[in-house]
């Protein structure tokens, strides 16, 4: 089952009548003048906002004509082309989100949950790091090619059915995936990828009209397309067999507008960089008032409207951002900040407006069959030597290698002042890696067993997003804090987050569904106000924000690692006590009933240790992906679903994964260092789209 939802349409049964014509015309001409009016209006502001005096007076005084020639300049060289831009971008977005939701019947795809725009930035940020040509239509054509890629396999991961949980899932982590490496080619290349970090995030700024000259065309041209298959739209949002019965090619209208939407949403991110969420939030609000609009549910006119709704969405942004802090500290934030707000509480909206359910029928996502169940105690050691043998080599390896004899001589005292100094730094970023693995596989096996979902993990859903929300606040407003300030703040902020998260999807049962979306609009809205806190208080800190947002052991110290030395410490074994509850409420909600499990009182208080192993991870290392997904997977999968050995073992895996992947991230392009998520996004990302194919199959 899926969650799902068709745009509203309506098929004409007889010849509509001169009245009723008359009425569609009227009120379609009413709200399109309304929306140019109001873009009139956001653009005015826009304008005379700045760092430069332009008012109102000289705006007018340029437009007749007889305007001075410092303002002329300014409101010409300096607003009109941010102006231009959230134009062209807007209408681009708008429009490709339209035909996107209505090809895939899907309300909430976009070209944010299909990946477009992150493929498309991947792709011009290999051309700026690498030295490609800077040609703007060559920029268009990787652009392109890249979100066309992303498209495709982020199609292929959801499946056809285009089921509304699977297709979000699919695109976030994709474009998480791209992303990633997009912000590993711009450490490796801090030169070539410079301004590219706030780019990311969608910039209005422009150098002249030239790159939107440039893509007015191709937009425009992209829109007089789709407007010509708009009729073919409005039949095929009916189903396809109905499309076929009046002979619509169905793939062939589905491949050309699919291709199309990718042009229009590339041709924005050549010019903006990704903008998120204008092509999610501006058809979904513009559906809101078909019912209401004569008219505006026929794709000839919900298309252009899309496309109006989204330059207000940008402009209304913009406007917002230079309204709240200032001309002068809002030259630096990304609009894509604000309107990616925006997307988390469409998301999250979605998530109640739409009928729940669950990607399976029953908890047979959980109920595996272990390949190590006869011999637990062996996988235990076998895993556990393992895991000796990577934190091993990981003391030894990375910018300088030392041989095992080092290592006997630093622990006992006997090493050199090199080797010293060099242990004394490396060793307790080990140490951080294991902890912060072990919690954050722990976590994530509960999480997985008390909501019964096989697609929870803290990062996904938003609790790892909270906590690393409270731990910048820290960071960048009271810099000398000290870490146990910083833990208990990425506590609160992880526990505010499991609130919201937990708390609304518990009114729909934990459905699979509900909560992804929930927590998906939750991780969003986390990332932003990391973003915006950022970029508003320390922009040319960079390394700041790749910290938090990707996950980093760079600098850690043994006092920084005392609050999860002692979240592991107390936190796990209390899980592990609590085993017994954990089968239980793995299996549905009256069985814990029958034997004396309070379900509510359980799942609060094993929750309540998941949020404060997540929060105490993500303030030692900050932001790390994947680990709680993938450890708790791959543990059931090695001894079946008796928490009693699922614990110990998902634990193991999760300090293996994390601390191999910190291991590669210091020696792989030393002395550069990757971040440790990074490294566990690329390791754990593949594993994800292997479990979402997996479920598609049992659906």
């Amino acid at each position: 089952m899926t969650l799902t939802a068709e745009p509203a349409t309506a098929g004409p049964s007889e010849p509509p009548r001169l009245d009723d014509t008359r009425r569609v015309t009227w009120s379609l001409s009413l709200v399109v003048v309304g929306l140019i009016a109001l873009i009139v209006v956001l653009a005015a502001v826009d304008i005379v906002q700045g760092t430069a005096e332009v008012g109102l007076g000289e705006l007018w005084a340029w437009v007749t004509g007889s305007a001075e020639q410092q303002a002329a300049a300014v409101v010409v060289d300096s607003r009109l082309p941010r102006v231009a831009a959230a134009l062209v971008v807007g209408i681009a977005l708008g429009g490709a989100g339209c035909v996107l939701q209505s090809i895939s019947r899907n309300a909430l795809a976009s070209p944010d949950t299909l990946a477009v725009n992150a493929g498309a930035f991947l792709a011009l940020t290999v051309a700026a790091t690498v030295g490609l040509p800077t040609l703007i239509f060559g920029d268009l054509v990787l652009a392109f090619v890249g979100g066309l890629v992303a498209a495709a396999v982020v199609f292929a991961l959801a499946g056809t059915d285009y089921g509304t949980v699977r297709l979000v899932l699919a695109g976030t982590v994709v474009a998480m995936v791209l992303m990633s490496v997009a912000t590993t080619l711009i450490i490796l290349n801090p030169i070539e990828g410079q301004g590219l970090q706030a780019w990311e995030s969608g910039l209005l700024s422009q150098n002249g009209f030239g790159g939107v000259r440039a893509m007015v065309p191709v937009i425009a041209a992209g829109l007089a397309l789709l407007l010509v298959l708009g009729h073919r739209l409005d039949v095929m949002v009916l189903g396809d067999d109905a499309a076929r019965t009046v002979g619509i090619p169905v793939r062939q209208t589905q491949l050309i507008v699919l291709v199309t939407a990718v042009v229009l949403s590339a041709a924005a991110v050549t010019i903006t960089g990704p903008i998120g969420f204008i092509g999610l939030a501006a058809p979904a609000l513009t559906r809101l008032a078909a019912p209401i609009v004569p008219g505006l549910h026929r794709h000839r006119a919900l298309i252009p409207v899309s496309g109006l709704v989204g330059v207000v969405i940008v402009l209304g942004a913009d406007v917002l951002i230079r309204a709240t802090l200032g001309a002068q500290r809002a030259v630096e934030v990304p609009t894509g900040v604000v309107t990616s707000l925006l997307g988390s509480v469409v998301l999250v909206w979605f998530a109640f407006r739409l009928r729940a359910s669950r990607l399976d029928n029953s908890a047979n996502a959980l109920d595996v069959r272990g390949v190590g169940t006869r011999h637990p105690g062996v996988l235990l050691a076998v895993l556990s030597v393992v895991l000796l043998g990577i934190v091993v080599a990981a003391i030894l390896v990375g910018d300088k290698v030392f041989l095992l004899g080092d290592l006997v001589n630093w622990a006992t005292g006997n090493a050199g002042p090199i080797v010293t100094n060099v242990m004394g730094a490396r060793v307790p970023r080990v140490v951080a890696a294991l902890l912060a693995g072990v919690a954050l596989a722990v976590a994530g096996t509960v999480i997985q067993a008390v909501t019964r979902n096989p697609l929870a993990d803290p990062t996904i859903i938003g609790v790892a997003g909270g906590a690393s929300v409270g731990a910048v606040i820290i960071v960048t407003f009271v810099p000398m804090a000290s870490f146990w300030a910083l833990a208990g703040a990425s506590g609160l902020g992880a526990l505010i987050a499991a609130a919201i998260v937990f708390g609304l999807s518990a009114r729909g049962g934990f459905a699979t569904d509900r909560l992804v979306l929930i927590g998906v609009g939750v991780s969003f809205a986390c990332e932003a106000l990391v973003k915006l806190m950022i970029v508003t208080t320390d922009p040319w800190n960079a390394s700041k924000a790749l910290t938090w947002l990707a996950g980093s052991t760079y600098g850690r110290s043994y006092e920084h690692l005392v609050p999860l030395m002692i979240g592991v410490v107390v936190l796990v074994p209390a899980v592990l006590v609590g085993y017994r509850q954990l089968d239980l409420l793995s299996v549905d909600e009256d069985t814990p009933r029958v034997l004396g499990v309070r379900p509510a009182q359980a799942r609060f208080l094993l929750l309540g240790c998941a949020v404060l192993l997540t929060a105490t991870a993500v303030a030692a290392i900050g932001l790390i992906a994947f680990v709680g997904l993938v450890a708790p997977h791959a543990a059931r999968s090695l001894v079946g679903r008796r928490h009693v050995l699922v614990i110990p073992v998902a634990a193991l895996l999760g300090a293996i994964l994390l601390v191999l992947a910190d291991m590669l991230g210091r020696t792989v392009a030393a002395p550069t260092q990757l971040s440790a998520g990074l490294l566990a996004a690329l390791v754990g990302a593949p594993y994800f789209f292997y479990l979402l194919r997996k479920s598609r199959r049992r659906v």
